[in-house]
Formats: C-alpha cells, structure tokens, sequence
C-alpha cells in the first residue's frame, strides 16, 4: 500500500517490500549457503510485514532505478496467494497509478474499490483504471466506485461528468472535519468515534460487502 497508510493504521513499518527488492536488485547481496535466492526473498519479504492485534500489514514502499522486477513480482504474486490462506481478508491499498495493475501483481480480485476524491481528475483516474483491467483481462468478480470527501452534494459538474464516463458509485463519503482534524494531530483513523460521518458511511459499505453470499469469505 501507499507508505502513509501506516501512520494512519497508527503502526510503524520498520521494513518495506521496495528496500528489500532493492537490494536483491544489487550485486553485493550474500545468499546463505543452502537457500536458493527465491527461499531467500521469501524469507526476507516475510520480514516485512508488521503484525498488530487487529491486522497485518506489509508495505511496498518505493523502487529506486530503472531496474526490471520482474522476477521479484512473479515471486510476490505467488507469496499473496500463499498469504491470502492464513487471513479472513487481504486488502492491497494501490496509489492512484496503475503500477500494480499493469504489473499483474494481483490477478484474482473479488472486490475492486475504486476510490475517487471529488474531482474530474478523480473520476477520469476511475475510467482509466477500469479501461486497464479490461485491456489486461484481470478476474475481478466485482467493483465499487467510492467518492470521499464529498463536500454535502455531488457538483453538478462532477455528475454530468459521471454520467459520460458511465460511473455509478456506491457509496459517497461525506468531508468529515474529524477527519482532517484526526489527520492534523497525526491520530491513527482507527479511532475515530462512531459519530464520525466518513465512520459512519463506510460501516455502511462494508456491511454490504460481508453480506454479499461468496464475495467475500
């Protein structure tokens, strides 16, 4: 996910997934005797992710050079899978780019959330987004445009604008001042009382994705 989702989450990443390709992508890295270099990534992604009570988080961070990772994505992609049996739920929080996507790092997805802000760029971010997992033949089950920081009701402008690109969203989080407040005293979201309105909504949404019969387990 975007590095600053953690602080969010009111955890520490003390290692991230970039840093460790990073470093496989250099020249000086010491395998130990008697482990392949795929063991050895996998070991050392394993050390990436930071537990807490809730929930597990691992965090992609940033690649540095032109360097191809290829081969560390194929054996991420397989680590997911292997991942995705020991939780309930596996959540992947992609920046706005389409990185991920074009880098098929995720190719099985039961619930596509496609979060806009209220924005024409925002929306036209969506559109792109969908046309992508079209072009690349992504087995996605089912997806929900979000709009955040809804400012009381859609600009005119903005529905017209969703009208042509064909985007109905399921759900419109209203701006919440909790939420900048929250953001402004670098408090994790978590705790953000149940009168929040952006709380509120998105309980909303997620009550109608647990409840949908083989969306999610």
């Amino acid at each position: 996910p975007n590095s600053n989702l953690a602080e969010n989450l009111g955890l520490e990443v003390k290692q991230t997934v970039g840093r460790i390709l990073n470093e496989f992508q250099g020249e000086k890295i010491k395998i130990p005797a008697g482990m392949t270099k795929e063991g050895y990534l996998e070991y050392q992604l394993n050390t990436a992710i930071t537990e807490s009570k809730s929930l597990d988080l691992i965090t992609m961070g940033r690649g540095e050079g032109p360097d191809c990772y290829c081969y560390p994505n194929t054996v991420i992609r397989k680590l997911i899978d292997q991942w995705s049996d020991n939780y309930a739920y596996v959540v992947m929080d992609n920046e706005a780019g389409m990185e991920h996507l074009s880098r098929r790092t995720t190719q099985n997805i039961d619930e596509m959330l496609l979060v806009s802000d209220h924005s024409i760029k925002g929306l036209r971010a969506i559109a792109r987004i969908r046309e992508l997992i079209k072009e690349l033949k992504l087995v996605v089950k089912r997806e929900s445009i979000i709009i955040n920081m809804v400012p009381g009701q859609v600009d005119a402008l903005l529905a017209g604008e969703m009208e042509r690109l064909g985007i109905t969203p399921a759900l419109l989080i209203p701006a919440d001042e909790a939420v900048r407040q929250y953001d402004l005293e670098q408090k994790p979201l978590f705790q953000l009382p149940d009168t929040s309105k952006a709380v509120a909504a998105v309980n909303e949404l997620m009550n109608r994705l647990l409840n949908r019969t083989g969306i999610l387990k």
